[in-house]
C-alpha cells in the first residue's frame, strides 16, 4: 500500500508543523506562550492500590453485557484489546479492504491541489466571499466591505454539517464554522500594526457561521450552493446571542453593554462542532482568548488572555475586546453555541452548562432513555476532555412546543471531566512509545462530576468553587479535581454503530520536557509531535456511565517508526499519519480523521480507518489538501465526502502580493478557503 515520500524534517520551531503565520492568526501563538496548566495533577501512571483488579472486572462486565445485547451489539461492543488482538495472531487480514475503505490510497505529497484517489471526482462547493444572502454582491477582493461580507460565505471554514431539507429533492442545508481570519491573506497591502476600521469590521463579518442550502447533481456527487434561499443565513462576530444555562445572568457575565448577563454579541473562533438528534448544530468556541487585550485577572493566566495588545487590534475599535475596560466580556466566550438552521430568524444560544474552555467541538449521543450526552475536548497542551449528561429527555414529533422543549435540553444536567488510569507498571512507560508488556496502552477511567444544573439552580461538586464559577472557569474546576492532562484533546466523537468514543489528541511537543508533565500510559511519548487517537468504552456501553475503559487506538507517525501503533494492524499496510484533529464516521462505522500540521513532509489530509473486524486499524489516506492548508470538517456520506479546506496558502512570508498557493482559482487570483465535495466518477458508493 505504502508509497511514501522521503521523510522531510520540518522546522520544529512551530509545534505540529504549522507555519508561524497560522500560529499568529489561528490561536494567537498559543504554543509559544507559557502552558496555562501548571497544576500538579496525578498522571495516568499513578495507579492506586486495587485499581487493576477493578478495571479487569469493569472490562469483563462490559464485554458480557455487550455480548448479551440483541442484534449486532454482541459484535460491536467487544473490549478494545480483544478486537485489536484479531490482527495480531500471526495472520494477514484478507486482501479485500474494509467496506467503505476500498479505494487506492493517495500517496503523501506536496501538491498545490486537493488530491483524491483514482476514479474519484471533486468540485469546489463554495468559497470565501461567495454571496449567499439576498442582495449580497459578487465577491470583489479588491473592494471588500463589511456589509458585503455579512451576506457572503465567511472565511476559514472548519466544521461542516449537512442536514436534510424535507420537501426539496436533492437539497440539503450546509452549515459551516468560520474559525478565524488571516488579514495578511485577505487584504492587499495590509498593515498589521495599523488595521483600518473597515478591515476590522470585514473580519468581524467573516467570523462566525454560515448556513446555505446546497443542491446535488443527479449524475455526480457535485454540490452547488443555492443563493438567496430563505434558509440561508450568516452569523457573525456582531450577531446577538442568548446566554442560557446555569451561568446566564451571573455577575461574572455582566458588562456595561449587557447588565443582564444574558445577551452576547458574536461568536469567535468556532472550530469543530456537531449535530443534534433534534436537528440543530453545535459549534465550539476555541481560541477565543486571542481576541482580548490587556488581561490582568488571575483567571486569564489559565485561559491565556494576553496582558498586552492583540494581533488584530480589535480593542482599538470596540472596548468589549479590552479586558481593562470590560473585564467580564471574555467570560462570555468559550462556550458551545447552538444554532437552529431551520429557523433563520432564531437567536442562537450559548450553552453555559457545557462549560467554558477552548472547545474543539461538541458531539451528541442519547442515553437509553433519550437524554443527551455531549462530549468535548479542550484544545490546549495538558488540558482535559469532558462530557455533559443531560437530565431531560428529548421529545419526538414536530410543533413549536416540542421544538422549544428540545432546545432546552442542554441547559440542565451534570458536567464531568475525565480522569484516566493506566494498567501497566510505570517503568514500562518510558517515553519512547514502546508498547508495554501487555501489548497495549490501556486502562480505566472515571468521569468526575464538576457541577449540576437544574431548574431550581445549580450545585457545585468542586470544593472551594461555586457552581457559577465551575461553569465559567471550568479549567480551574478540572485542575482542582485532578483531571488527566492530555496531549491537546480535540474532536471527541462517539461511533454510532458501537457506542465507543474516539478522542483525537493532536500533539504536545512539551510532553516530558523539563518543567512540564511527563509521560503516562495515555500520553506515552516525550516531545509528542504526531499525536494519537484514544478509544473509550463507557461501562455497560451506557452513555451516562461514570466509569469507562480506554486504549490508544492509534499512535500516529511514520509506520516505519517503532513508536507507532495502528490497533495491531500490520504497519506495512497503512498510510502514514500525523496530528489527528477532526474525526467523523462513515455509514459503515469506519473512523475518518483529518489532520492539522502533519510533520511527515506531506500536506495535511483525510484518512479512513477501520474500527472493528479483521481489518481493524487499517488506515488509508483518502485525500490531501493544497499548500499551507489544513483539512477540516469531514463529512462522509454514502456517495459523497466533504472537507473544508482551511487557510490554503498560509505559509510564512506569504501575502496577497506574494501568494504561496494558487488554489482554488489559479494564478493571479486571491487564495480562498473553500468547501470541497468528492465523489466516485462511476456513481457508486464511496469505498465499496
Amino acid at each position: 500500500m505504502r508509497n511514501l515520500l522521503p521523510i522531510i524534517r520540518t522546522n520544529d520551531s512551530h509545534p505540529g508543523g504549522r507555519s508561524a503565520l497560522t500560529c499568529r492568526f489561528r490561536c494567537g501563538d498559543a504554543c509559544f506562550h507559557e502552558v496555562p496548566n501548571t497544576t500538579a495533577n496525578p498522571y495516568v501512571g499513578d495507579v492506586i492500590a486495587g485499581a487493576l483488579s477493578r478495571r479487569s472486572v469493569m472490562r469483563a462486565a462490559a464485554v458480557v453485557t455487550a455480548a448479551a445485547a440483541a442484534g449486532t451489539a454482541a459484535t460491536v461492543a467487544a473490549a478494545p484489546q480483544a478486537e485489536a488482538a484479531t490482527a495480531d495472531r500471526g495472520h494477514r487480514p484478507s486482501s479485500k479492504g474494509a467496506r467503505g475503505l476500498r479505494f487506492t490510497p493517495v500517496a503523501p505529497n506536496t501538491n498545490d491541489a486537493v488530491t483524491v484517489p483514482d476514479g474519484y471526482g471533486q468540485n469546489v462547493v463554495i468559497r470565501w466571499g461567495e454571496p449567499i444572502l439576498r442582495g449580497a454582491p459578487a465577491f470583489d477582493p479588491e473592494n471588500q466591505t463589511a456589509k458585503a461580507q455579512a451576506g457572503q460565505f465567511g472565511y476559514n471554514c472548519d466544521f461542516l454539517a449537512l442536514l436534510p431539507l424535507p420537501g426539496e429533492y436533492g437539497r440539503q442545508i450546509l452549515v459551516a464554522n468560520h474559525e478565524y481570519t488571516d488579514e495578511i491573506l485577505m487584504f492587499r497591502g495590509y498593515d498589521a500594526a495599523n488595521p483600518t476600521r473597515e478591515q476590522v469590521e470585514i473580519a468581524w463579518a467573516a467570523h462566525g457561521l454560515s448556513a446555505v442550502v446546497v443542491e446535488g447533481e443527479r449524475k455526480t456527487g457535485k454540490l452547488v450552493p443555492v443563493p438567496r434561499h430563505p434558509l440561508n443565513r450568516r452569523v457573525t462576530a456582531t450577531t446577538e446571542f442568548r446566554v442560557t444555562g446555569p451561568a446566564a445572568g451571573s455577575d461574572l457575565l455582566k458588562t456595561s453593554a449587557d447588565p443582564t448577563g444574558t445577551k452576547v454579541l458574536g461568536t469567535l473562533n468556532n472550530c469543530a462542532g456537531g449535530t443534534t438528534p433534534w436537528g440543530t448544530t453545535l459549534h465550539g468556541e476555541e481560541n477565543f482568548n486571542q481576541y482580548f487585550a490587556n488581561g490582568t485577572r488571575a483567571t486569564d493566566k489559565r485561559y491565556g488572555v494576553t496582558a498586552t495588545g492583540t494581533e488584530r487590534k480589535w480593542e482599538r475599535f470596540d472596548k468589549r475586546f479590552d479586558v481593562a475596560q470590560e473585564p467580564n466580556e471574555v467570560h462570555r466566550h468559550g462556550y458551545v453555541v447552538e444554532l437552529d438552521p431551520y429557523d433563520p430568524h432564531s437567536t442562537p444560544r450559548k450553552r453555559t452548562a457545557l462549560g467554558r474552555f477552548k472547545h474543539e467541538g461538541a458531539t451528541v449521543r442519547l442515553t437509553e432513555d433519550g437524554r443527551p450526552v455531549v462530549y468535548s475536548g479542550d484544545d490546549e497542551r495538558f488540558d482535559y476532555f469532558y462530557k455533559f449528561v443531560g437530565s431531560k429527555r428529548m421529545k419526538k414529533g414536530s410543533g413549536r412546543a416540542v421544538r422549544e422543549h428540545n432546545l432546552s435540553l442542554l441547559d440542565e444536567g451534570t458536567l464531568y471531566v475525565a480522569k484516566l488510569t493506566g494498567d501497566s507498571p510505570a517503568i514500562e512507560i518510558d517515553g519512547t512509545g514502546k508498547l508495554p508488556g501487555d501489548g497495549e496502552f490501556d486502562g480505566s477511567g472515571e468521569w468526575i462530576p464538576l457541577a449540576t444544573a437544574t431548574t431550581d439552580g445549580a450545585v457545585s461538586h468542586v470544593e472551594g468553587m461555586t457552581a457559577e464559577e465551575v461553569f465559567v472557569f471550568t479549567r480551574l474546576a478540572g485542575d482542582k479535581v485532578g483531571a488527566t492532562k492530555m496531549d491537546r484533546p480535540e474532536d471527541v466523537e462517539p461511533n454510532p454503530h458501537t457506542g465507543k468514543v474516539y478522542v483525537a489528541l493532536t500533539n504536545n511537543t512539551n510532553r516530558g520536557k523539563t518543567g512540564y508533565a511527563g509521560v503516562d500510559e495515555a500520553n506515552p511519548r516525550n516531545s509528542n509531535k504526531h499525536g494519537q487517537v484514544l478509544e473509550l468504552t463507557e461501562r455497560w456501553n451506557r452513555a451516562d456511565s461514570t466509569e469507562f475503559a480506554w486504549s490508544l487506538f492509534l499512535v500516529a507517525g511514520d509506520p516505519n517508526d517503532p513508536a507507532t501503533y495502528f490497533a495491531g494492524f500490520p504497519k506495512d499496510q497503512v498510510s502514514p499519519i500525523s496530528c489527528p484533529d477532526n474525526v467523523a464516521f462513515d455509514p459503515y462505522g469506519n473512523l475518518w480523521i483529518s489532520t492539522d500540521g502533519a510533520q511527515l513532509g506531506s500536506h495535511d489530509g483525510l484518512f479512513g480507518v477501520a474500527t472493528r473486524g479483521e481489518r481493524r486499524g487499517e488506515l488509508k489516506q483518502f485525500l490531501t489538501v493544497p499548500t499551507g492548508a489544513e483539512t477540516c470538517g469531514p463529512i462522509v456520506q454514502d456517495r459523497r465526502v466533504l472537507v473544508a479546506v482551511q487557510h490554503p496558502g498560509e505559509v510564512d512570508g506569504a501575502s496577497v502580493e506574494k501568494p504561496a498557493s494558487a488554489w482554488p482559482d489559479g494564478p493571479g487570483k486571491f487564495v480562498r478557503p473553500a468547501v470541497v465535495a468528492v465523489w466516485r466518477k462511476d456513481g457508486c458508493d464511496i469505498g465499496v
